[in-house]
Order: structure tokens, then sequence, then C-alpha cells
């Protein structure tokens, strides 16, 4: 008999959780789990779960909350009908409530790393959150050593967290001949390098240390280009920050791409320049499936994806010239480079599958049931 598994995000656009959910879907052996997902309406990750062959189950209330107390109700009505032996939530308190309450194992995924409040982290706010987490949780994944120490400092019990890293299908390398098309159809000219950032344009995402960076490589000769893709609530005023700059030409925002592998097959480094908000980034595994070694702040997960010196360089946070320093290191020693891209592959393989990821919560899923 399958074991009978239902998945629960409340993310109404893709983000790095929403990722994770449909790489988990690509790879679960369908022989041995039966798997449903519930999901708010109009969820742009219906289709992509749909696809897959995978039943979705829409509930209001839940969308990009944690907490509904009105859900709770109709989320309980569906446990008791479709009676999951799992419930795995990645995000919903609403869901774990309703799961613990009609017998269901209980699985949370802590897909951010963020710097917990003073209240999370002292009494009584401590005691409190430690007791609704671990009540609410048969087992928690924590998808960076980072996100695990978030958690127990917010009084969660270290015995229920498993780190379980962020995994992701390889990004198929182009041949040459296609590479020098997509430089051309980005507007790379013969010699420039290409260096981007890949993440939601959010303060706590730190582009705005990454343009600083750009204009001071560029000050110093450097041939490149600095591609920004994504979109986000700061883009105007980092559009309006490049602009006064002069740097419109080499410091280019690509907005929303739906392709990104194609940028990231022309991309030589990649930054990562987050202080806020950052477990295992995706882009950063995709990048090191194709050889391309980055430059990352030190905060969060990103000292667990780039070992410093090996397939990267990871700097101090909310730092332009240290930023700038590591990239250039990359952009001016072409033995340097061809070492760490060679690794950035070997890393990617050892610790960062899809298939790896996917085992690993198979396993829990099982050791739970």
């Amino acid at each position: 008999m399958k074991t009978k598994i239902i998945e629960v995000s409340t993310d109404t656009n893709i983000g790095g959780a929403g990722k994770c959910l449909i790489t988990l879907l690509e790879n679960f052996d369908r022989k041995l789990f039966d798997v449903k997902v519930i999901l708010p309406p109009n969820s742009l990750l219906k289709p992509l779960v749909e696809n897959l062959g995978t039943e979705v189950i829409e509930v209001h209330g839940i969308a990009e909350k944690s907490l509904d107390l009105r859900s709770i109700r109709s989320l309980k009505k569906i446990f008791k009908a479709e009676k999951p032996d799992i419930v795995h939530t990645h995000a919903s308190l609403s869901a774990r409530i309703a799961a613990r309450q009609t017998g269901s194992k209980v699985v949370y995924t802590r897909h951010s790393v963020f710097p917990p409040s003073k209240y999370l982290t002292s009494f009584p706010g401590k005691q409190i959150n430690g007791l609704i987490n671990n009540h609410y949780a048969d087992a928690i994944i924590a998808v960076a050593e980072a996100a695990k120490d978030n958690l127990t400092d917010t009084g969660v019990s270290a015995g229920k967290i498993q780190v379980i890293l962020n995994g992701v299908d390889g990004l198929r390398p182009v041949p040459p001949e296609e590479k020098e098309a997509l430089r051309a159809r980005f507007g790379v000219k013969p010699g420039e390098k290409v260096v981007s950032i890949v993440a939601r344009l959010e303060e706590v995402k730190g582009h705005d240390y990454f343009i600083e960076a750009a204009d001071m490589l560029l000050s110093e000769g450097i041939s490149a280009k600095f591609f920004i893709a994504g979109t986000g609530s700061c883009e105007m005023q980092l559009r309006e920050k490049v602009r006064m700059m002069g740097r419109e030409n080499k410091i280019i925002f690509t907005g929303f791409i739906p392709d990104v592998d194609k940028l990231m097959n022309i991309t030589d480094i990649q930054a990562n320049a987050s202080y806020g908000t950052e477990a295992t980034s995706l882009a950063l595994l995709e990048g090191m499936s194709l050889g391309v070694p980055a430059v990352v702040s030190d905060f969060g997960g990103n000292p667990g994806v780039i070992d410093n010196g090996r397939n990267g360089f990871v700097v101090a946070k909310q730092n332009s010239a240290a930023l700038m320093v590591g990239i250039k290191k990359l952009l001016c020693d072409d033995t340097l480079y061809n070492e760490m891209s060679k690794n950035c592959i070997s890393v990617f393989k050892e610790r960062f599958t899809a298939k790896a990821m996917t085992r690993n919560t198979e396993m829990l899923y099982m050791s739970l049931v």
C-alpha cells in the first residue's frame, strides 16, 4: 500500500519554496507515495503541479498566510476525507493544526533564514514559539544549517529538526554556437564577461551593494556586463540608482525572464548579496551545476553552499568593496577561475542534486510511518 502524502503550500507566486515543491513532485517515487497538493486559489504553482500528474485541492483563506483560523475547518474536512499518512506543510501553521487534530503525521519545512526578533529569542516568546512548533510537527526540515539555528534559537527542539539541503535538477549546458547567440541576445560584446544576480528585487537581497560593486569594477576598466534578473518592490529605486550612475548600458535589468537558464549559461560569475533572508539559494545551485562560481555574502545559508576559496568566495554582508574584490579575483585570474569552475560541478554533484533532496525527504517520511 502506498503512503499517502498531502503537500501544502500557501504561495500564490513561484518562489524558492514553490520550486522546491515542484522538484519533489518531479522526483518522488510514485510506486511508494500517493501525493496530492493543497494550494490557494489561482496560485501560479497550480499548472506546474497538474502538469506533473498531481491532483491540486484549492483552499480559500490560506494565500500567503501561515495562520488563518477560518481555513482550519476547511483543511480538517479535507484531511478527514483524504486520510493522509503525512501532511507536509511549506509554511502553513493552519494545515499543521488541522493535520494534528485529524491524526496525520506532520512535517514542516523551514525554507527561510532571517534574524529572529528579540521576542522570539527570549522569555516568554521563545518558550511559546517552541511549544507551538514542537507540538504541531512530528519532524521539521531545515533547508540549511542556518535555518536549523534559526529554529533552535527560537525554542524549537533540535531533536525534531533534520537538515535536508535544497537540491535542483542541473541545468543543460548549451553548445558553443548557441551560447554565442545567447550572448548576442543579451547584448554581450566579444570579450565581455558576464556577472549576474538572480533574486527578488527586495531590500534585504542586497542589490544596492551589487550595483555599487559593479560601478567600482567598471571604474577600474573591467570589461563586463552586470545583469540583475528578477522583479520586486525595489525595482524603480534600483533602476534610478543605476541611471544616476550613468551605467544603464553596463548594469542591465532583465525583469522576470522565464528562461533564466539561458542567462545562467552565459554567466561567468554569480553574486548573492543577501543580508536579511536567505536559506539555500536555488539560483546558486543551478549556476554551480554549470560550473559558475559565486561571490556571496556571509549571511544565512550562503556559507553552506559556497565553500570559501573552493567554489567561490564568501565575503562580509552589506559590504560593496568586499563583494567587488571577490568578483575581481575571479574576473582577473583565469587559473583560479577554471579551478573553481571545476569545483562547482563537483560540489553540486556531491551535495545539491534534486534526487538527493528527494530521497532524503522520502526517508524522513518513511521513518514517520
